[in-house]
């Protein structure tokens, strides 16, 4: 198993596992309590919908066989994450729960018929009669649940043995004494059994589980193909000269990779040889390749189309963009909101609590009327009717459903209680370049300029990568230029045909100084007059649409930029952002985040540099573009894919029906278990009453979250 561990870039040690056997919240609350209580442990992560378990740890004292070791103890078993195994798993409990069901279906259906015969018949049918249609019922109903019972079983089994409790006890234990106390009644040839409940309460729990697992694995699908998307092998160069296939696992960074026409990227890395078009969809949702050349950056996931390349690795595959995207969408479906908290604390009191009702009304019933049968019925009843499913599918069935919504919107959400944060937000604060804009410069003034100015400047532009620079690179120039030198601050200088020529700021052209909200360079040719060269960074395509409809969601808008205040009036009013501020620091974004907080406007922060990191991490929620930082990236919430902001007002929408939801189904439950432990515990429901009120409880509250994906 060691050699499934991971040494990551930070000195930390990372081991990613498959769990067998967890299938709710509880489970995954118990194991990711239990592993982080390992010595070492920094975070553990883990995923119901591809059942991926994600510990990282640092110091070399814990061991992977510590891992799995403890897993066993939870009672779950382990292996080596793979994402063609983990489907196969998933597939398996899906076809095993729906056997079980339909086991299970076919048996309630059968029972029901005689016990309709039994109640309908009344005095007219014999004792014989009566008791052969019992002894009937039990030899279906008992191999019924003990075969479709396993699940149940065998999950209760494991955290009993291991000294533990999980919400299958009660239900196995509820099973077993309804089966157990109607046997006792059709030996006693008693006139009531209650066969028909537990087949039914089998059948209802096993739609709720299949139900529920067939929703995970439609979740997780989205995971399951991003990381297949990292299942490939690489030509990696030795310093010899020659080449060895290896899995992409195995990568390093510094390695040399050669990447053929075709070949889908393993892992991040700069082109050190070779120009070709690749396949960039997957990063910035540009259907259109792009060509790269040495010095060019690709991600893990993009394709190479035309020709080959040699790549230097940058990162490892677990650290690569690919990696970070699945791990981005599995998050997404974690939680650790105040919701879930609370649903969880429910969650780990419920066994010690039922129990202690059930065995409460147990004796009660003993003291008040003496009759064992009564008491043990009651008791029963008890235990299936506060059966916590509805509590426990509260508040990630939510989750779950906005997560896949979510996706398919281009929104990957980094964790459960942002769903939670955007919710609550009433303002929405954008920097400008790169996030409201494009960060691409283009020529306003072309018109105005003679040709052989355009291309001198361009042949001094082709030297450099500033913005300004960058939006002259199109423009060809057969000019030859000598001596060119980049001086920060202020432009580009050389010679041609030993004229000295300038590119840059007023300043170092010695032009006039021209105010305006465009962004302006002069050219200096020798003795001439310096020539203007106006420029404007594009506004993002979508970002007039996206302003409008979070407008339209009643939330107040702001732009910061440290760019010129001409330039940032005249971008916020081209987008209808009333409220602005140019030419601040990041320190003053942040101190801006503060004061939005002191307002109780729960500020939303969208921006895409390193120097947004600290507003983003200050603000109550906050988003980022694919493209933004890998800085900005890990201080988002959520990130925006193909650099589109029409995700964001998407994402609040999807965000306040997701709270909305959320409330109502831990309202329900709450109701529901407030209505029904006081008529079980005074004998007001039968077993059988009991199991159909658990069931819709469950179903009411799973049917009321998949009205999200419906909205």
């Amino acid at each position: 198993m060691s050699d499934y561990v991971t040494r990551k870039q930070d000195g930390y040690y990372q081991l990613e596992l498959i769990v067998q056997g967890a299938h709710c919240g509880g489970c995954r609350s118990r194991i990711e309590r239990g592993i982080g209580e390992l010595v070492g442990v920094s975070q553990v992560r883990m995923n119901l919908s591809t059942l991926r378990l994600v510990t990282t740890w640092t110091g070399e004292v814990l061991t992977a066989g510590d891992i799995t070791t403890k897993l066993s103890q939870l009672g779950f078993g382990s292996a080596p994450y793979q994402v063609l195994t983990a489907q196969t798993q998933s597939e398996a409990e899906l076809k095993t729960l729906l056997r079980a069901m339909a086991v299970a279906g076919f048996a309630a259906m059968n029972v029901m018929l005689l016990s309709i015969a039994v109640w309908s018949g009344g005095s007219e049918m014999s004792a014989s009669t009566h008791s052969l249609l019992h002894w009937v019922s039990a030899l279906i109903a008992l191999p019924t649940v003990a075969y479709s019972g396993r699940t149940f079983f065998s999950s209760a089994w494991q955290a009993l043995k291991n000294r533990q409790t999980n919400m299958d006890v009660p239900i196995s234990l509820a099973l077993i004494l309804a089966c157990a106390l109607s046997l006792y009644e059709t030996i006693q040839s008693n006139p009531e059994t209650y066969f028909d409940a537990a087949v039914m309460l089998l059948f209802l729990l096993l739609i709720g589980r299949f139900l529920d697992a067939k929703l995970r694995l439609r979740t997780g699908d989205a995971a399951r193909r991003l990381a297949a998307l990292q299942i490939t092998s690489a030509t990696r160069i030795l310093k010899n000269g020659s080449i060895e296939t290896v899995p992409a696992s195995s990568i390093h960074p510094d390695d040399t990779l050669l990447i053929p026409a075709g070949q889908r990227i393993p892992v991040d890395g700069i082109i050190i040889k070779g120009v070709s078009d690749v396949d960039v969809q997957i990063v910035t949702g540009e259907t259109s390749p792009k060509s790269f050349g040495v010095g060019g950056r690709l991600y893990s996931g993009t394709t190479n189309l035309t020709a080959p390349l040699t790549l230097k690795a940058v990162a490892a595959s677990s650290d690569s963009f690919l990696s970070e995207i699945t791990m981005l969408v599995e998050a997404g479906e974690q939680s650790k909101s105040k919701f879930v908290r609370i649903a969880d604390r429910a969650a780990r009191a419920y066994v010690p609590v039922v129990h202690t009702i059930a065995l409460a009304t147990f004796i009660g019933w003993l003291w008040a009327g003496g009759d064992l049968r009564v008491a043990a019925l009651n008791a029963i009843a008890v235990l299936i009717i506060t059966c916590p499913c509805a509590l426990g599918l509260a508040v990630p069935a939510v989750q779950i459903v906005a997560a896949g919504k979510l996706f398919k919107h281009g929104v990957l959400i980094k964790s459960g209680n942002a769903l939670e944060r955007l919710a609550k937000t009433k303002s929405v604060i954008f920097d400008k370049t790169g996030t409201l804009t494009t960060g691409q410069f283009t020529l306003l003034n072309f018109d105005e300029i003679q040709p052989q100015a355009i291309k001198t400047a361009a042949a001094l532009a082709h030297h450099s990568n500033h913005p300004l620079a960058r939006a002259l690179h199109g423009y060809k120039s057969d000019l030859i230029l000598t001596d060119v030198e980049e001086k920060p601050g202020l432009g580009l200088s050389g010679f041609l045909k030993d004229k000295p020529v300038l590119f840059g700021s007023a300043d170092f052209t010695t032009a006039t100084y021209v105010d305006g909200a465009a962004s302006t360079a002069w050219l200096k040719i020798a003795d001439d007059d310096p020539i203007l060269f106006t420029f404007a960074d594009q506004l993002r395509e979508d970002a007039q649409q996206a302003v409008e409809d979070l407008i339209a969601l009643s939330l107040r808008l702001e732009m910061l930029s440290g760019d010129r205040n001409e330039v940032v009036k005249q971008a916020a009013s081209d987008l209808g952002i009333s409220q602005w501020r140019g030419e601040v620091t990041p320190r003053q974004k942040m101190n801006l985040i503060h004061q939005r907080w002191a307002e109780n406007y729960y500020p939303l922060m969208v921006g895409d540099g390193i120097n947004d990191a600290p507003a983003l991490a200050a603000a109550n929620a906050s988003a980022s573009l694919t493209g933004a930082s890998d800085i900005s990236r890990s201080a988002s919430d959520i990130i925006l894919q193909g650099d589109r902001l029409s995700g964001l007002p998407i994402a609040i929408n999807i965000a306040r029906q997701a709270q909305s939801r959320v409330i109502e189904n831990l309202t329900l439950a709450v109701l529901y278990n407030l209505l029904a432990i006081p008529l079980a515990v005074f004998g007001f429901v039968n077993p059988l009453i009991a199991a159909l009120a658990m069931s819709g409880s469950s179903l009411l509250v799973t049917l009321n979250a998949l009205r999200i994906s419906r909205s």
